[in-house]
């Protein structure tokens, strides 16, 4: 069920808001546990019921082996039960998103004649697999002990991160859980979670569902002709790298707004991006989620920084190729893992020869805004023919002169853009969430000055975006799905 649906929002949602406050009324934080839970699976359950039973399994099979590893004495069987957890949450996750790809690939190395028929992809098992794995991994510490099978249910599919994020740790949700029936700012929360909804719908619905047609024109033409002109290159991949901004950067505000409607905060996951100065700043900006548990969970075990520079750019590189694996069983992903990789290394290459020789802050934000355009080319063309013809095209050597966009409204478009995203604080500077991830991006001025409060004038400008939001909805009679709810 998608966020942007009309029955997600016209009648999943106010459906579960009534009954969920009609839980807080009893005035049991386990009672409203149960109905969120219950509707959490509803929720997954409407595209595919049986992958709801494979859901279930993975929940009921962590949950499990968590209670085991808590109730084992000593460190060398709690090793092993983690071991044993971690590979049955990799042996699911590899199976359905990986084993065609593998198969794939072994016969073609091979030369043999086997096929694997195609395996749907279950929705969000990357994240709640990871965000088991993690779970797991901190029952082995001693840093959680383990909660009531409904509360830890919850914790998993919780509805408004469970498909695409943010992933989420157990210290994080489990304590909300116990005051959900005590939550004196309730009213200012749930006003706060409607901006923020409204504010996600609005740049998915009309900023990347526009944008995303110049992006799947181009790339379209290069799958079927094989070469585009250069204008479009540079159009289509500028379309397609604003598209996944505001796609993600929405689907991440729209995530926050649920879950503070029910009285609940998410982590930010999403900090404004391209206007990191560094690919470095880039990862601490982009799905900062999922970059915490690749440090946490695989460049840290693998030995960090600890055993010299080479053996850190290493571990980098093998992070971020696993990293791009992650959103896709594609060696296009891989490709796009690598060059994040590279330019990763770069970027601490240059930090250990050349630490005092500083690039200006909006040259280097060119710079790596530039780069990141570059990577997302094999990130979304389908082939590798198809990324080499748009590399080329973007370099003038396509030798193609036949134009299939409009280069003065796709310019204008993606112009409107770059100033939502260059000169405007983003959602959480405006609706002072956390710790508003200004990041130094020179909007505290603007900030301060039209900070959202409970007020009439605001009122105002958040019904206007949820008309606006609205009307394009109605436009476009088929939702379009969250990019990453792919991966």
């Amino acid at each position: 069920m998608l966020f942007n649906s009309p029955e997600f929002i016209y009648a999943f949602l106010p459906i579960v808001l009534a009954l969920y406050w009609l839980a807080l009324k009893t005035k049991q934080a386990k009672i409203c546990i149960l109905v969120l839970a219950a509707a959490s699976l509803v929720f997954y359950g409407y595209w595919n019921p049986i992958y709801l039973v494979l859901f279930l399994v993975s929940v009921a099979g962590n949950y499990f082996m968590s209670l085991r590893i808590f109730a084992a004495h000593e460190a060398r069987s709690k090793g092993w039960l983690l071991t044993a957890g971690v590979l049955f949450n990799l042996g699911l996750l590899g199976y359905f998103k990986y084993a065609v790809f593998v198969v794939d690939n072994a016969t073609l190395a091979i030369g043999a004649s086997w096929q694997l028929d195609t395996i749907l992809l279950p929705l969000a098992i990357s994240f709640f697999t990871f965000q088991q794995i993690a779970y797991l991994v901190d029952c082995r510490k001693g840093e959680v002990a383990p909660p009531s099978a409904s509360k830890y249910l919850l914790f998993i599919s919780f509805f408004p991160q469970l498909i695409a994020g943010p992933i989420v740790h157990h210290y994080q949700m489990l304590p909300q859980f116990e005051n959900l029936a005590r939550k004196p700012d309730r009213l200012f929360l749930f006003l706060l979670g409607a901006a923020f909804f409204f504010a996600g719908l609005f740049k998915k619905v009309v900023l990347a569902d526009s944008i995303a047609v110049y992006a799947d024109t181009v790339f379209n033409e290069v799958l079927v002709s094989g070469a585009v002109a250069m204008t479009d290159a540079w159009i289509g991949t500028f379309a397609f790298g604003f598209q996944i901004y505001f796609d993600f950067s929405g689907y991440s505000d729209m995530a926050i707004g649920l879950a503070l409607l029910f009285g609940i905060r998410l982590p930010l996951n999403f900090n404004s991006p391209y206007k990191a100065t560094s690919i470095i700043d880039f990862w601490r900006r982009w799905h900062m989620t999922l970059s915490q548990f690749l440090r946490d969970q695989l460049y840290i075990p693998l030995g960090g920084n600890r055993h010299g520079a080479g053996r850190q750019l290493t571990n980098m590189m093998i992070v971020m190729l696993l990293g791009g694996l992650w959103h896709g069983a594609g060696w296009g992903f891989v490709l796009w893992g690598g060059l994040h990789g590279g330019f990763l290394i770069i970027n601490h290459l240059w930090r250990r020869i050349a630490p005092r020789l500083r690039i200006p802050g909006r040259v280097s934000m060119v710079m790596t805004f530039l780069a990141v355009m570059f990577a997302w080319v094999p990130f979304r063309a389908e082939t590798w023919d198809g990324t080499l013809a748009m590399w080329q095209a973007m370099a003038g050597l396509s030798g193609s002169t036949s134009m299939t966009v409009d280069p003065t409204v796709a310019g204008a478009a993606l112009a409107i853009l770059i100033a939502f995203v260059w000169l405007l604080p983003n959602t959480q500077n405006w609706l002072s969430y956390g710790d508003g991830g200004d990041g130094g991006d020179g909007a505290k001025e603007l900030r301060s000055r039209l900070s959202w409060r409970p007020t009439s004038p605001w009122a105002i400008f958040n019904a206007a975006t949820a008309v606006v939001a609205l009307g394009f909805m109605i436009g476009r009679p088929d939702a379009q799905e969250f990019l990453y709810f792919q991966f």
